[in-house]
């Protein structure tokens, strides 16, 4: 990957995370006026889909870095954030004026993009975007699970399972007779909202705009959701991690809810305060967590979060789907037809509330 002349209208675009050969082609076919550089001898194994930090331990020779960053370095754009480091990133855009635009990869990418601390002028000077919306079915399809296995009790029947107990029957949750609250409705809430409606339950959403989501029945602002939490027989976060949503789902807002509530967080793991949640789950005011994402990542071995048994881990993984790395390409090709054409960015970072 070397440096060489911008084109008049031509994207000069540097890869800076793992990238297949079938999506190179692919950026390449949807928007020609790309000239893609990428050397994929300097980008780190992928483990799996969308593993954008690659194999750990992985390395580059001191040559092999140095031309990493003289690619970024004569990029107009850049397809993902160095070595997924923020500081890497705050890097990139300081040795490179004519930077114009980088896509984080993750949907999430606007904490990222507040941790590498750049100032109003870089702020102001480079685009930044998210791959929001690409996560939006597979995230709804756990969000379903997890409002299911709340409504069925599931962790009575893997205990029952477990010990051989062929109890009395009971009557289980019947989905369709809930109201679940989902919080957001960006691009994964609405995927969220769509689905529950189609099983029948009645969603309220949130939003701090007046606006009319198909498949919710009310929406109401971020802020008064203790005084529905009475109402709601599920709530699902598809919130992102800012200093507003920040333990949004804590303690007034656990002991307002309707005993026996189920919680499922697809968003952020900031977005609910574990500790209150841990006595919320003691006390039975939640009666079942369905949980793919942590205040802390891994999630420590010392959470109780780990061997309560209304509360199912998953490790961050709800999202990951074998056609992810095609969507994200084919969401950054259309970003880059916008950007030539004139036309606003989809998925643009907020850069002062960083989502």
């Amino acid at each position: 990957m070397t440096g060489r002349d911008r084109v008049p209208g031509r994207l000069r675009v540097a890869v800076a995370a793992p990238l297949s050969e079938e999506n190179a082609a692919l950026i390449r076919r949807l928007e020609p006026r790309i000239d893609l550089v990428v050397d994929h001898s300097l980008l780190p194994p992928m483990r799996w889909p969308a593993d954008f930090s690659g194999e750990p331990g992985w390395q580059r020779a001191p040559g092999q870095q140095r031309a990493y960053e003289a690619a970024i370095d004569s990029a107009d754009a850049l397809y993902g954030i160095p070595d997924v480091d923020p500081a890497a990133l705050a890097r990139a855009v300081r040795a490179n004026p004519r930077l114009r635009w980088v896509h984080t990869m993750a949907a999430g990418g606007g904490g990222q993009v507040k941790a590498a601390g750049l100032n109003a002028e870089e702020l102001g000077r480079v685009l930044f975007t998210t791959s929001a919306g690409v996560h939006g079915r597979p995230l709804a399809e756990f969000a379903v699970f997890g409002v299911l296995a709340g409504a069925k009790d599931l962790p009575r029947l893997n205990r029952q399972q477990r010990d051989r107990a062929w109890s009395g029957r009971w009557t289980m949750g019947q989905v369709s007779r809930q109201t679940v609250l989902v919080l957001g409705l960006g691009g994964i809430g609405r995927a969220v909202a769509t689905a529950l409606h189609a099983l029948g339950a009645t969603v309220i959403g949130t939003s701090r705009r007046d606006v009319t989501v198909p498949g919710v029945s009310t929406v109401v602002r971020p802020d008064s959701i203790t005084e529905v939490a009475p109402t709601v027989d599920a709530v699902v976060n598809t919130l992102p991690g800012t200093e507003a949503t920040e333990h949004l789902l804590g303690k007034r807002f656990f002991d307002a809810l309707r005993p026996g509530a189920s919680l499922v967080n697809v968003g952020r793991g900031t977005v609910v305060d574990e500790a209150a949640l841990a006595d919320a789950l003691d006390s039975g005011r939640v009666g079942f967590a369905a949980l793919d994402v942590f205040e802390t990542e891994p999630l420590p071995a010392g959470s109780p979060l780990w061997h309560h048994d209304q509360v199912l881990v998953s490790p961050h993984t709800a999202a990951l789907d074998a056609s992810e790395d095609r969507l994200i390409a084919e969401l950054f090709a259309a970003n880059a037809t916008r950007l030539l054409d004139g036309q606003e960015l989809v998925n643009r970072v907020n850069t002062v509330e960083f989502y």
